[in-house]
């Protein structure tokens, strides 16, 4: 049951990430996602979350209603409860830090077998950094079991100007506190994913992330599109094997008066420029500039 939850949430981040790819910027709506109840946090969150200071709980007793409620950890990685007093929480995970509840007020004897669930009320002690081509970079907070697609999401989704691509970097280091771009970190784990995978359904590479992680989302290369165009200029190659014809559709594709089989690619190779008939088949590569002749008659 849980693993189709986990799927249909996966699901419906992807449709929202797909469908704010489509809307312009300013005519998205601010985020409004509200924060999670407490019933869908105890059932839904991952118990090896390991909470840290700044952290908010919601324990729930089923015993004793008074004393359900918000606990902020503090500093030190301690929170107070009531009948037991101070409790150490940092770094301890959901499923210990409730059995460390448990354990003391069965010490105390208020309850032979206590009844209480510890979930996260809001997450604050961990995040992850969004770089790159989206619509609202920076940092955020790790909630859970976030992946890639989630992070990607609470980003706004990625620019019309990103590439195909994320990379996704897991620092060698703990407690970092700004995004770690792939050429800063000569230890890190560098995961390349490939974003249309992820768009065509395939969650395979939809990585999980952890505290630190930085998704950096690169600016897409160019090619370039003159001549018997309907919308010449430069235009960013979101895909690793585009060819003559897609590149040209991206442009509005050839007027009336444009010749399909006069087309040239001016390419520049070891420093030197060349020029070339291709044929619409043929594969571009960034930095080309495709130039559509005009017919004869």
């Amino acid at each position: 049951m849980l693993s189709k939850i986990l799927r249909r949430g996966a699901l419906t981040l992807m449709g929202t990430w797909l469908a704010l790819s489509a809307v312009p910027a300013w005519a998205q709506p601010p985020s409004t996602k509200p924060a999670p109840t407490t019933e869908a946090a105890s059932s839904s969150q991952p118990t090896d979350y390991v909470v840290g200071p700044q952290d908010v709980l919601f324990i729930t007793s089923y015993d004793q209603a008074d004393l359900s409620g918000k606990f902020v950890i503090e500093a030190d990685g301690t929170f107070t409860f009531p009948l037991v007093g101070r409790i150490k929480a940092g770094g301890l995970t959901l499923r210990q830090l409730e059995a460390e509840v448990k354990k003391q007020l069965r010490e105390a004897e208020f309850f032979k077998n206590p009844q209480i669930t510890v979930a996260v009320d809001t997450y604050k002690s961990q995040k992850i950094f969004v770089v790159g081509e989206v619509r609202s970079p920076g940092p955020y907070p790790l909630s859970g079991d976030m992946t890639l697609v989630e992070a990607i999401a609470r980003a706004g989704s990625t620019l019309p100007t990103a590439s195909g691509e994320a990379v996704i970097v897991h620092p060698a280091r703990s407690g970092v506190s700004g995004p770690t771009l792939p050429t800063e970190d000569p230890e890190a784990n560098t995961v390349r994913v490939d974003l249309r995978d992820l768009q065509n359904g395939n969650f395979s590479q939809n990585a999980a992330l952890r505290d630190g992680d930085t998704i950096f989302i690169p600016r897409a290369e160019s090619v370039y599109v003159f001549g018997q165009v309907k919308s010449p200029g430069a235009y960013a190659l979101q895909q690793k094997d585009t060819s003559v014809l897609q590149a040209l559709s991206l442009a509005g594709g050839v007027t009336d008066r444009g010749s399909t089989s006069r087309i040239r690619i001016v390419r520049i190779v070891n420093g030197e420029k060349k020029e070339f008939s291709v044929k619409l088949a043929d594969l571009v590569r960034p930095g080309d500039t495709i130039i559509v002749a005009e017919r004869f008659f």
